[in-house]
């Protein structure tokens, strides 16, 4: 009832809403320090809340940009000494609303359910901070947010200790948020925070903001942040260690080599320690991430590697310092490089890292890792030591050094390998041109000339308009052992062996959009872009340049076609699908044409279809994908995906039919146990994998994980390896 009257309160006393009226442009709040209690129990009828600051009305974000929200959102926030708080009254009829899933940290899921959620910046620089998101059953969702190639990218793998509750009405839904000032990185005399609350409205498959984000930037774009201003500080405390200690057991079999089954029992330790008022250090000591989600496999025919994404929990928080350099043709540093050899797991013995802000500008961090020997590989240290200056607005100035050195019998070995590079990335005070340039330079203990990466981006974004170009050069001995590059490999089938490539990279592209007054579109977008490189010496590698339209309807789902035209020369005789002949080393000239279609995500089922069909380097391929999900509102989906790749290549080179086939079913008895199981039958890679995961989250970011594993060959199904994990981990802080 308390909460009843909390809406009157509301309705009677805030300006009436008008499309008419002029739309708000000076995003600012000033909040207040308060001296009760608050519960976080979904009920916001408590005195502190009816005087907290509220937001202004939301704006429209998607699909338009322009006017008021038709169905509203209402937000209050304000602090005390340990925690900011934050309440949102959701208007939505209860049976209009759309939950996809009470799994917590899956933001697919999230952001196509009912939510609302805030983005901190706490150093108010636009360069990087949090989100915090609860969907209408209250799953959680949490991640760090910071730009990447000059855009806003959040990572959602990032975890803390926060509190949120939510409570369902007949016609709107009340999110309840607390987040610990000990769970964020902030300078308690920084009165001044970025701020912006972002909402889901599933039912009208609309999403709306308080801060205006134009079209063509992200909902949680750090460059249009509001401000929120505390009216007064944080009063600093010291920060306590925190603890996270693990215990772990196993048993496995190797059935190619092992008459029985193996078993292991292990300890390890994690701990967030405070250095001074600015500064967190992190260690890990004999981790295990046996039970981070499996990698979704994929059937690979083009030259080059896959880069699969970092979900170990230690190497994600404020991984955006260390791993924002380069581009999405070259990376730096890519932290799956420690710990993983050729797909086979390496032991790390123990990691710290230090991060923190020196002042308002300056960001700096320091990461090492060591891992232990294996029968076939020596320990390795790590090392990597990342700045980050803000120079003129939202402009910084970056360095990066990275050094692996081998390391046995107490000492280091004349074994390394390392990079020195700076970067410079530029955002325009209206957040439409920006770009960065790069400089990175290797070495290793053979002291090889040519061995610098240097490269350029420049992007322009109207938000109809858009436009860019990406050039780097990577010279013939670049040689970057904790980077990933992917084109600075070449095959040659003749004699098994990647072969080391310096060359130039070329990526223009422009598109316009254009957003119709319509009842069923949204948009129409055509694009372009082309990729294509070059040996050092100027001899051409290969091109591949594209024609897209892409239609977004309110309803309908989304439509893309493409034609693209491929030329490449292959530089050694190459082996895509095990053929009796290798493809000759020749230039070759191919077209195809690609399809694809995804449903509209918020019915109970839905689904994409996937098709290309045209010339493949001398011979033809056929591409057919599809996927569908069955969503048990809201505790449990369950799909499938299938890949078909038929390829017909001429003479002996090779006729080949590979299929992947991936069911999945995910099922969440609550907020904090859910269940997920994968199977993935691949028969490029000739396995089939099980791999099912239960995991109960028993305390604030303490968990217990039972993993299960196996895998077999795809002919005859024979038993190749199983596996099973029990893990146990505890927070104490």
């Amino acid at each position: 009832m308390r909460t009843v009257f909390l809406i009157l309160f509301v309705l009677m006393f805030r300006p009436m809403k008008a499309q008419e009226q002029p739309i708000i442009t000076d995003f600012n709040l000033g909040i207040s320090k308060i001296e009760s209690e608050i519960r976080i129990d979904g009920d916001i009828s408590e005195s502190a809340w009816i005087n907290a600051t509220a937001t202004s009305e939301f704006l429209n974000k998607w699909p338009r940009d322009e006017g008021y929200a038709v169905n509203q959102t209402e937000a209050w926030i304000m602090y005390d000494d340990d925690y900011l708080y934050v309440a949102a009254i959701n208007y939505q009829k209860r049976e209009d609303l759309v939950i996809a899933t009470l799994k917590r940290d899956n933001p697919g899921y999230f952001w196509s359910s009912d939510g609302f959620s805030v983005v901190l910046d706490p150093y108010n620089q636009k360069t990087n901070g949090f989100i915090f998101g609860v969907n209408a059953a209250g799953a959680k969702m949490d991640g760090i947010v910071s730009l990447e190639n000059s855009n806003t990218r959040p990572d959602m793998n990032w975890d803390n200790i926060w509190h949120s509750a939510v409570t369902v009405h007949d016609d709107y839904w009340v999110a309840e948020i607390a987040i610990p000032f000990k769970s964020i990185n902030f300078d308690p005399e920084k009165e001044e925070w970025g701020i912006n609350f972002v909402r889901n409205d599933m039912k009208r498959n609309e999403y709306s903001t308080w801060s205006h984000v134009p079209q063509g930037f992200p909902g949680i774009d750090l460059g249009h942040l509001g401000t929120m201003k505390l009216n007064q500080p944080i009063p600093p405390k010291k920060q306590r260690v925190i603890l996270q200690p693990s215990v772990l057991t196993s048993g496995s079999r190797d059935f190619s080599s092992e008459s029985s089954y193996t078993g292991d029992f292990e300890v390890g330790l994690g701990a967030k320690i405070p250095v001074g008022t600015k500064f967190k250090m992190d260690l890990t000591v004999n981790p295990d991430f046996s039970t981070v989600d499996v990698d979704q496999q994929v059937t690979n025919l083009s030259r080059f590697s896959i880069q699969f994404p970092e979900k170990r929990t230690f190497f994600l928080e404020n991984s955006d310092l260390f791993s924002s350099f380069g581009t999405w043709n070259v990376k730096p540093f890519f932290s799956r490089r420690i710990g993983l050899n050729g797909g086979e797991v390496v032991p790390i013995l123990f990691g710290s890292r230090l991060t923190g802000n020196v002042n308002d500008n300056l960001r700096v961090g320091a990461m090492s890792v060591q891992t232990r020997s294996t029968s076939g590989l020596d320990a390795n240290n790590y090392t990597i030591i990342a700045t980050q200056q803000n120079v003129w607005g939202r402009s910084s100035f970056k360095t990066l050094i990275t050094n692996k050195n081998a390391y046995a019998d107490g000492s280091f070995e004349n074994d390394f390998n390392r990079t020195l590079g700076a970067e410079y990335h530029f955002i325009s005070k209206d957040n439409r041109l920006r770009g960065n340039v790069r400089y990175h330079w290797s070495q290793t203990e053979d002291r090889l000339d040519d061995a610098a990466f240097a490269g350029a981006t420049v992007m322009y974004n109207t938000g109809t308009f858009y436009s860019g170009i990406t050039m780097d050069r990577l010279g013939d001995n670049f040689i970057n052992e904790l980077g990933f590059s992917a084109r600075s490999f070449q095959y040659d089938a003749a004699r098994d062996t990647l072969v080391r490539v310096g060359h130039k990279y070329m990526n223009p592209w422009v598109g316009y959009t254009f957003r119709p007054e319509s009842n069923w579109v949204n948009s129409h977008e055509f694009s372009t872009w082309t990729v294509m490189s070059y040996e050092n010496d100027g001899g051409f590698i290969d091109r591949v340049s594209s024609l897209n339209y892409d239609l977004q309807t309110k309803n309908l789902g989304s439509l893309y076609i493409g034609l693209r035209n491929s030329r490449v020369r292959l530089l050694y005789e190459t082996d895509l699908i095990g053929g009796d002949k290798f493809l000759p080393a020749e230039s070759y000239n191919f077209n195809f044409i690609n399809i694809r279609y995804n449903s509209d995500e918020r019915g109970m089922l839905s689904g994409s279809t996937n098709m290309s069909y045209g010339g493949f380097y001398n011979g033809s391929r056929l591409f057919v994908s599809g996927s569908l999900n069955m969503r048990a509102q809201p505790w449990g989906n369950f799909g499938a995906r299938y890949v078909m790749n038929k390829v017909d290549l001429p003479e002996d080179y090779g006729s080949r039919t590979l299929h992947l086939i991936g069911p999945q079913a995910e099922v969440s008895f609550s907020r904090d146990l859910s269940w997920t199981t994968f199977l993935q039958y691949n028969t490029q890679a000739e396995n089939f994998n099980v791999n099912s995961r239960l995991q109960w989250r028993f305390a604030p970011m303490s968990d217990l994980f039972v993993v299960y594993n196996d895998n077999y060959d795809t002919e005859g199904f024979g038993i190749k390896n199983r596996g099973m994990v029990v893990k146990m981990s505890y927070w104490i802080n």
